[in-house]
């Protein structure tokens, strides 16, 4: 699967592009057709602590899955979206 990261208002370090890379190569086991998986990194603009939104694009066969989630790191809402996305691979799955 081919990984890619874009980062809109930043610069993300390397801990954190190996914690995108192993989080998200995790998810080919639970549904091996995934093509490419897109990860958009932005800080949002507001007086939240939550302003870190990660959105992971997972190209599949059919429909694409897109989850979107905001927390107070990138870590965080990275690890959310991969849960969400590993939920919603594991139905793909059952209903392919």
């Amino acid at each position: 699967m081919k990984i890619s990261v874009q980062s809109i208002g930043l610069t993300p370090h390397e801990p954190l592009e190996d914690h995108i890379e192993k989080k998200v190569n995790k998810l080919d086991t639970f549904y091996d057709r995934i093509q490419e998986c897109k990860v958009f990194l932005k800080v949002e603009n507001n007086s939240d602590g939550a302003n870190k939104t990660t959105e992971l694009i997972l190209v599949v066969p059919g429909d694409d899955i897109v989850v979107k989630k905001t927390c107070a790191s990138f870590e965080e809402s990275l690890d959310q979206c991969v849960d969400t996305a590993k939920k919603l691979l594991i139905k793909k799955k059952e209903m392919a």
